[in-house]
């Protein structure tokens, strides 16, 4: 297996959010984000994205980290909590509000059009009997475009998408896009590789990377995994294979989603994974949706 040296600039990382047991479509993520940094001889991280309190589950944390090294993925470095990093959120987010690209919003869900797009009630000042509620940040109609390792030329236009989105929630949290822009960066992370279903968050991430004047990692976006009937597989989903079968069975449906299957004499999780480091092919990974344990064409 191929171990990462000091001198490498590639840094990965996976980054699970603490609301439930790791299940078969974050393992598949991890996975790939593991085996992608392995194949650059580079650092692979693990960040707990514990900055949202209502949605988390007492535990989670610690059972996800405990399923991760149950199928030898085990990140390079001490794990990352995001909750311990809200002095650079807040930071970031006053550089922000500070230079104008952001601002405050006295909006709540109740008030944007049926499309969900925010029609920029608030970004020229509070309108009359409104209170700040949230931060937005604030939009222009630029295109963003950018290049997939696996999913090609993409084109995201945030005007036409979300409008002026949240950066700071009404409940005074910060939001994803900002943490995630912001903890990445710090990070030094050179390559996010995730699940395709926040492939439409990227055109705002790379947004925010260009207001807060800082480099933008590479994207790779792989499969999302279904169910039988092609709906993606939630984590209560009786038929993940993480709780369904065998750790070494549930590593050879990942890989296999991921387009790689190992030999059948390689029965055990080890060996699948040592084979797995030295195999590994971006270009073998399928662009579309996966189903669990059926072959997937790219």
């Amino acid at each position: 297996m191929n171990q990462p040296t000091s001198l490498s600039r590639y840094r990965g990382r996976f980054a699970p959010s603490p609301t439930g047991e790791l299940h078969f479509g974050s393992l598949v993520a991890a996975l790939g984000s593991f085996l992608q940094a392995r194949a650059r001889e580079g650092c692979w991280l693990v960040r707990i994205e514990d900055i949202d309190p209502p949605r988390e589950v007492p535990g989670a944390a610690g059972s996800q980290l405990k399923t991760l090294a149950e199928f030898g993925l085990v990140p390079d470095e001490p794990v990352l909590y995001q909750s311990r990093f809200g002095t650079r959120h807040a930071q970031a987010l006053q550089q922000l509000l500070a230079n104008g690209k952001a601002f405050l919003c006295g909006c709540s869900r109740r008030d944007l059009p049926a499309d969900g797009i925010y029609p920029g009630t608030c970004r020229d000042g509070l309108p009359p009997g409104k209170k700040a509620r949230s931060v937005r940040l604030r939009v222009n109609g630029q295109t963003i475009d950018f290049v997939d390792g696996i999913q090609g030329s993409q084109s995201q236009r945030p005007a036409s998408q979300t409008g002026d989105f949240v950066i700071r929630r009404a409940d005074g949290l910060i939001a994803y896009q900002l943490a995630v822009v912001v903890d990445d960066a710090a990070a030094a992370i050179t390559e996010v590789v995730r699940g395709a279903d926040l492939l439409d968050s990227t055109g705002r991430q790379l947004y925010l990377y260009r207001c807060l004047n800082r480099p933008a990692p590479d994207h790779v976006h792989l499969p999302m995994i279904v169910d039988a009937d092609g709906n993606k597989l939630s984590k209560s989903s009786g038929a993940d294979p993480i709780q369904r079968q065998d750790h070494k069975t549930a590593l050879r449906l990942a890989l296999r989603a991921l387009g790689h299957e190992p030999p059948a004499g390689l029965t055990s999780l080890s060996s699948q994974l040592a084979w797995a480091c030295q195999n590994w092919q971006l270009d073998k990974v399928p662009a579309g949706p996966c189903a669990i344990g059926v072959q997937p064409g790219r």
